[in-house]
């Protein structure tokens, strides 16, 4: 997923952050989330193979992600670049963009990657050989396309732009800023000149058995009123025992590339196991395949994003 110094070993959690709330949160009924559906999503990106920059199962499977946003969407954006890797390599990149009710001033941006990993670096062999990358990465897509699929019937009540970036997975732990290439250059050129939305939220690793997602640092520095907000809805859902109220380190993902290149205060909803290396013991092995997801948690994480589409923390925003 992302640089190993970074991301397995932020500080253990420690400090409790208040979500409580005497009104309730969802006062807008939303659709309902088809753990069946995500899971055909999932599977359907592995069918492409290894979805690893520049090769061919990557680009059929971006041309078929924004061909079903296409299908969903009022607008779509497939923006074609080029990024440098770690070793040198320039490789193609794919950003991929839906829209829903692109006039709106009131916008909500909800992304994921979609690239997997080039090598196994966490299993005990096949160390340089691509990952099917079921949960680390295709997981938080799925859910998005089954956001997307049910606000084609239902209309959101605000903006919400849908990105699925790519080359997040590209980098080396040595390398500086060799991590999530695909939101670097979004950051910097995003889909529409002078692209505003009031928050974001980054899903990654969302579909992993058992799986916990805690308040991760930068998040709650940068985003806190967004995390907040999240956690708290959760909690009216009877999710709370899988979204903690505990804080864990930062984590260097896609989130801090869009907050720190656009200024849009961006969370990360990311698996975090604080007993074991930071993240599940399948995390860039080979094992990180069909076997690793379990519908439960994709339901669990689904349920939560639909509901913050229809209820959105618009009057939380921070000055």
């Amino acid at each position: 997923m992302l640089q190993l110094q970074q991301c397995t070993n932020p500080d253990k959690p420690g400090t409790e952050d208040s979500t409580s709330s005497e009104t309730k949160i969802v006062q807008r009924k939303y659709p309902a989330f088809s753990a069946d559906t995500a899971y055909a999503f999932i599977k359907k990106q592995l069918d492409f193979g290894f979805r690893v920059p520049g090769t061919a199962a990557h680009k059929q499977c971006a041309d078929w992600l924004f061909e079903t946003l296409k299908s969903y969407c009022d607008t779509v954006y497939y923006q074609k670049s080029q990024a440098r890797t770690a070793d040198g390599k320039t490789i193609p990149v794919y950003n991929i963009v839906g829209s829903f009710k692109p006039k709106s001033q009131q916008r909500m941006l909800l992304g994921s990657h979609w690239d997997s990993r080039p090598w196994g670096d966490n299993d005990k062999e096949r160390t340089d050989q691509p990952i099917p990358a079921a949960n680390d990465g295709a997981s938080g897509v799925a859910v998005l396309l089954e956001l997307a699929r049910n606000l084609k019937t239902t209309a959101p009540p605000s903006g919400v732009d849908i990105i699925f970036f790519d080359a997040e997975d590209m980098g080396k732990s040595e390398v500086e800023n060799s991590f999530c290439l695909g939101s670097q250059l979004w950051a910097k050129t995003p889909h529409t000149p002078g692209y505003k939305a009031q928050f974001g939220v980054l899903l990654d690793m969302v579909g992993g058995k058992d799986a916990q997602f805690y308040h991760e640092a930068y998040s709650a520095e940068k985003a806190g009123w967004v995390l907040s907000h999240v956690w708290a809805l959760a909690a009216e859902l009877g999710e709370g025992a899988r979204f903690v109220n505990q804080r864990i380190g930062g984590i260097t993902d896609d989130h801090v590339y869009v907050t720190e290149g656009s200024g849009i205060p961006m969370i990360d909803i990311i698996q975090y196991d604080p007993n074991g290396n930071g993240f599940a013991s399948y995390w860039h092995t080979h094992n990180d395949n069909l076997e690793s997801v379990d519908k439960n948690t994709l339901k669990s994480v689904g349920t939560v994003m639909h509901a913050l589409v229809f209820n959105p923390p618009y009057d939380q925003i921070a000055p």
